[in-house]
């Protein structure tokens, strides 16, 4: 099978990269569109259903007042005479009253003919009186069916308005005529225009005929038939008013019933998100449209997120190819220089041996054995006469032709080259004798000698066996220049890639700070988010004050808007731990006061679902950040609950070797095995229907993973599917200090409430006294004043912990406090009525709580307040 070429492997899989990195970018933007587009549509819905309890509202507050006029006297009396003898005056001012008290805009009175005898407005250029009503729906229903309902222009004052009409009987039973009331919408106008989005009302037939956009008024949303438009010309409904009928493409479906719509008459900027509402009661249509613009922008966020992560791992993987290449390139440098050394050496003693062996042929009588090597030889006998040569050492030195003879001495040759200056600076009688007695003592010897005319010679000379010299004279100048080229390109090459790794660090670097960017941007956009969130759920509380009949719709609201709280602190909470931003306390505390705290809390809370959480003490003491700790078992709790829909729950602890382990038991449905993987990942949860309507966001077991990373406490996580799960984080035990000890022998109380000295500064002495003794049950010293002046007087030492009422006067006076070593954190007791004092109090650093307050919920918060301080 042949081989793929290097280049086309390297294409394809640059290909393969790009292709992943294209398909993971589009694949997070689309997610994150559909995601944002889904809860786009799930709030409209909600805006909706706001609406319409607002219209059926006003509608209700109306209905009733035809029925009531149905039955007066006077009108029925008034529709059984003849027309002559009726007072008509009398008829006019009576509806006028009646007017006066409901605040409609017209009341009518309509004979069996359609003809109206008497009017509200009678004294009005508009006024009604007189003109035939008997083509409008509204006369038609209520003299078939006693009622009718009609949404219309008036005839007279050219006002669109909402009819309903009631038909009035005689002593017989018959219909004799029909009161009509008009009522105004224009108050819904007036609250919708406020509305950031586009608001419609649409009829039976799809005709907009209420909205906060002008362009959007009597256009109808789908083409009308020919009936209908002979319906509406007829009844004369929206008079000349009617505008060409919407152009609207529907793009998509998306979550909660609702549409992406893009709009072309009226022409729109973006495309939107439709969601609608019909009115069973009024064949009506309530529509919102939401600008899709945000979902837009959130693909791009996300697309963006992805590429940052694609290119963060890319250069981590350059990162670390330069490091193996760089480390290969060393390895391979080396062996190649141990090969060189090794095979010049070889080479050496090889040529050595040859040098000598052709001596010895070249005194035995074969001088031509010295012509074939590279360098010029000479040979000289126990005499220290030349012997032997060839011409490459005639050439070297540039000897005469007369010089070079047999038996000629070396001396002679020695003092030819001192003449020329080739035996360097100096006495040329010592440089000779020198020489000459390297020759004598026939040692073996190896130098490197640049003459004055730059020829750089390596001599090496060795004794002969039997006596004599043999000396090899080569010209390594071209060596030595490949050696400095050899060494120049290394150290070009170890520059390069130190270059290279200092440019992939620098890289590696501004990923890093563009992820810490992206870090606070996130945790300043969950700041900036929670402000608003404060302030719907505070018009939630006052709506849910000021309109007790749908207290389950404000109640949904409610816990809406709490869950989103709580995914928006949890992503808070998540930003913080990625930026570094949270540095655990680390302390050596008793574990069972805080497992007991947060068994009590969730327990009431399980009881509330019919199950059953159980606490296992334990006397043990553990090193480790007891905020942080206490989160992450807060959240395996609240995941325990959340996935249990019947049995109980276990909170204890277990010992591991040396360490201590919390485990959280619970009966739940159990994870599978493909999924214990990805449920420490951000957003991802279990798709299941246990709570449904509460389901969070999916990030508070990537909450308790970046804890155990910072702590250093490892995780353990078990499930049977269908049985249950396991939650656990490994701490490190600990001794507890003497002190400790000996209180531990005088108090059994394990809360950490216990001796922890109390400021209450309540005025309702009533209240005072409950609150104490609730304090003084849990071990704590509790000081009572009934004002704050009066505590600051009094006090002779800061307390841990400070209780007042909710008025600014007297947290202001105890604000002062924070300027002591010991900063008291203070808890303000809110009643319902005071909705503004939540937001200045939080911005001073003060907790807040409501009146009265809840015994679990003061007593965890105090845990909370006293562990952070």
């Amino acid at each position: 099978m042949p081989m793929r070429h290097p280049k086309t492997l390297k294409i394809a899989l640059l290909l393969a990269l790009a292709g992943a990195i294209v398909t993971s970018t589009l694949a997070a933007a689309w997610y994150a569109k559909q995601r944002a587009l889904a809860q786009l549509s799930e709030q409209a819905l909600n805006h909706l259903q706001i609406r319409a309890l607002a219209l059926q509202r006003l509608v209700d507050r109306y209905r009733v007042l035809p029925t009531v006029l149905a039955l007066d006297p006077e009108l029925r009396q008034a529709l059984s005479e003849p027309a002559s003898a009726v007072d008509v005056d009398a008829l006019n001012h009576k509806l006028t009253e009646a007017n006066g008290a409901t605040h409609v805009s017209t009341l009518t009175l309509i004979d069996r003919h359609g003809v109206a005898i008497a009017a509200s407005n009678w004294n009005e250029p508009s006024s009604n009186v007189g003109l035939h009503y008997a083509f409008r729906p509204y006369f038609q229903q209520a003299m078939q069916h006693d009622v009718g309902e009609f949404y219309g222009i008036g005839i007279t004052t050219n006002l669109a308005g909402y009819f309903v009409s009631e038909a009035l009987h005689d002593d017989k039973g018959q219909r004799i005529g029909v009161i009509v009331i008009k009522i105004p919408l224009d108050t819904l106008e007036k609250e919708w225009a406020g509305s950031g989005d586009i608001e419609l009302l649409s009829d039976a037939n799809d005709v907009v005929f209420l909205s906060n956009q002008p362009a959007w008024i009597y256009r109808p949303l789908t083409p009308l038939g020919p009936n209908v438009e002979s319906t509406l010309a007829r009844t004369r409904q929206y008079g000349n008013h009617l505008l060409p009928p919407a152009v609207l493409h529907t793009q998509a479906t998306i979550g909660a019933g609702g549409r992406l719509v893009h709009a072309g008459l009226p022409l729109m900027p973006h495309d939107v998100v439709w969601q609608s509402m019909p009115l069973l009661a009024q064949a009506w249509t309530l529509h919102l449209l939401s600008d899709a613009h945000p979902a837009t922008l959130a693909a791009y966020r996300a697309a963006l997120v992805t590429l940052g992560i694609w290119l963060l791992a890319l250069l981590l993987a350059l990162f670390l190819q330069q490091r193996v290449r760089a480390a290969q390139l060393h390895r391979r440098s080396r062996r190649d220089l141990e090969q060189l050394i090794s095979h010049y050496a070889s080479a050496l003693r090889s040529e050595e041996d040859s040098l000598v062996h052709a001596a010895l042929q070249a005194m035995a009588g074969h001088p031509e054995v010295l012509a074939r090597l590279p360098q010029g030889v000479s040979v000289i006998d126990t005499q220290l006469r030349l012997v032997a040569w060839n011409d490459r050492y005639a050439e070297l030195f540039d000897y005469p032709a007369s010089l070079l003879t047999a038996g000629q001495p070396v001396e002679e040759l020695f003092r030819y080259n001192a003449k020329r200056g080739l035996l360097g600076p100096g006495d040329i009688e010592d440089a000779i004798q020198r020489r000459l007695n390297y020759l004598r003592q026939g040692s073996p010897h190896m130098v490197e000698r640049e003459r004055p005319d730059g020829v750089l010679l390596e001599i090496r000379g060795r004794p002969l066996p039997g006596g004599g010299f043999v000396t090899s004279y080569a010209d390594i100048a071209l060596y030595k220049e490949a050696a400095r080229e050899l060494r120049t390109l290394t150290h070009t090459l170890e520059h390069r890639i130190e270059t290279s790794t200092q440019d992939l660090r620098t890289a590696k670097a501004e990923a890093e700070r563009a992820n810490r960017n992206k870090t606070r941007y996130v945790a300043a956009a969950v700041h900036d988010l929670l402000q608003p969130l404060n302030a719907a759920r505070l018009f939630a509380g006052s709506l849910r004050q000021s309109d007790t009949a749908h207290t389950g719709v404000v109640e949904r609201i409610e816990r809406s808007l709490q869950a989103l709280d709580s995914q928006l602190t949890s992503m808070l909470d998540l930003a913080r731990l990625d930026a570094g931003a949270i540095t655990p306390e680390v302390q050596v505390f008793a574990l069972s006061p805080l497992l007991q705290e947060l068994a009590g809390q969730f327990g009431i809370m399980a009881q509330a679902k019919g199950l059953r959480l159980s606490f296992v003490p334990t006397s043990a003491w553990v090193r480790s950040s007891p905020a942080l700790l206490q989160r992450a078992v807060q959240n395996f709790l609240s995941n325990a609950l959340h996935y249990t829909p019947q049995g109980r729950i276990l909170l204890g602890c277990r010992r591991v070797g040396p360490a201590l382990r919390v485990e959280v038991w619970d009966t739940g449905i159990g994870i599978p095995k493909d999924r214990l993987e990805i449920i420490f990942q951000e957003f991802r949860r279990l798709d299941t229907a246990v709570d449904a309507d509460e389901r969070s966001a999916g990030l508070g077991l990537s909450i308790v993973e970046r804890i155990a990373h910072l702590l250093g406490h490892p995780l353990l996580v078990r499930s049977w599917p269908g049985r249950g799960s396991v939650f656990g984080m490994t701490v490190a035990l600990a001794q507890p200090p003497a002190s400790a000890v000996q209180a531990g022998d005088d108090d059994g109380s394990d809360s950490l409430l216990k001796n922890r000295t109390i400021w209450l500064i309540q005025e309702s002495a009533h209240l005072r006294q409950k609150t104490a003794a609730m304090l003084c049950g849990w071990g704590c010293k509790v000081s009572e004043w009934a004002k704050a002046d009066e505590a600051l007087a009094a006090a002779a030492s800061i307390p841990d912990l400070i209780l007042v009422d909710g008025q600014w006067e007297p947290i202001l006076a105890l604000l002062k406090l924070r300027g002591a070593d010991h900063q008291p954190p203070i808890v303000a007791f809110l009643g319902k009525d005071e909705t503004g004092l939540p937001d200045v109090l939080r911005q001073a650093g003060v907790h807040t709580t409501n009146l009265p307050p809840s015994p679990p919920r003061l007593r965890a918060m105090m845990m909370q307040l006293l562990l952070g301080s």
